[in-house]
């Protein structure tokens, strides 16, 4: 079986200075200049491919794309220490790749941790940002205990956010056999999330287990064979190390944060999904507080790898959402 490379995969693959790091992306000129350039930011442990069917449908329709392999992932690959994984630095990193492409503004749409990464570009780099799209991350505002104590709290030592602070277990966890972690992951929920509230508690915790298919919530598996390797692939390179990062520097972005007002000025479209597990719709409940112009949709059954289980219908969103917000009339 030949080997699938990531610019097989995705056009425009390029390696590009920011932020004192060389950082691999897609990078797609808009075909049409009255339109602006969207930059997708992917989630753990992801990769810019989790896009694929987005950056065509944007490339087709005439929009510019960016679309990284993030600090820690991929070809870009582990980059520098711990604490270049906090979230003000990763912020940098986005800005600079704009920098270097010569972009003044793009709309920025982050999944997952990408969707944490998208709201503080927007908060904190808002002249960056033409608008946000996130899918399924809440914005979540400050809170009187970090994100890490709080799961803490809420859900126990097994929350996979707990167990992924102690250096060198979520690895070993991760890297036993790498296929079998993205067969068992990347699937479609077996569950609604009123059957997921039933389960036993150990099980509502989401313990770290939950990354490599145990105990069974999913269903039919997500990724076909070629991308399904090139997942395989790269996390046999570069291991999990630099993608934990991000989960391990949650400290200290709240304590970067103690003096952030929470606000979004931007135009901002959140995307929830009626199955996902970690993020559920709920979560967003008060955001318009914190984003006064924003735009709900709720994605039918369809769990937490929104790119993957429901391409068409999330690229309908995205196309309906800029061509209304974006475009000049």
């Amino acid at each position: 079986m030949s080997r699938l490379l990531p610019s097989d995969a995705l056009p425009g693959w390029r390696h590009v200075a920011t932020n004192g790091i060389r950082m691999a992306a897609s990078v797609v000129p808009p075909a049409d200049p009255a339109r602006p350039t969207v930059v997708l930011l992917h989630g753990f442990p992801e990769l810019a491919v989790s896009w694929h069917h987005q950056i065509r449908a944007l490339a087709a329709a005439g929009y510019g794309v960016v679309a990284p392999d993030l600090r820690g992932y991929g070809d870009t690959g582990p980059q520098g220490p711990l604490e270049a994984y906090r979230m003000q630095n990763l912020a940098r990193d986005v800005t600079g790749l704009l920098d270097t492409l010569g972009i003044a503004r793009a709309v920025v749409v982050g999944h997952d941790f990408g969707g944490a990464l998208a709201w503080t570009l927007a908060r904190d780099h808002a002249a960056r940002v033409q608008a946000i799209v996130s899918l399924n991350t809440p914005y979540t505002r400050r809170t009187e205990l970090d994100l890490v104590q709080t799961m803490l709290q809420a859900r126990g030592p097994t929350h996979y956010m707990v167990a992924f602070q102690a250096p060198g277990a979520a690895e070993a966890l991760l890297s036993r056999d790498v296929e079998a972690t993205f067969r068992g992951l990347m699937r479609r929920p077996a569950l609604t999330l009123a059957q997921f509230a039933q389960l036993p508690a150990r099980v509502q915790a989401l313990p770290a287990t939950i990354f490599t298919g145990e105990p069974e919530v999913m269903g039919a598996p997500l990724l076909d064979p070629s991308t399904l390797r090139l997942f395989t692939q790269a996390y046999a390179r570069t291991g999990f190390e630099g993608a934990l990062n991000w989960y391990r520097n949650l400290r200290r972005n709240w304590l970067d944060t103690a003096d952030t007002v929470d606000h979004i000025g931007v135009p901002a479209l959140m995307v929830s999904a009626d199955r996902d597990f970690f993020l559920p719709p709920a979560t967003t409940r008060g955001m318009e507080r914190i984003v006064p112009d924003l735009e709900r949709r709720l994605l039918v059954d369809c769990g937490h790898w929104t790119q993957h289980e429901q391409p068409e219908a999330l690229n309908a969103l995205l196309l309906d959402w800029l061509a209304r917000r974006m475009l000049p009339r």
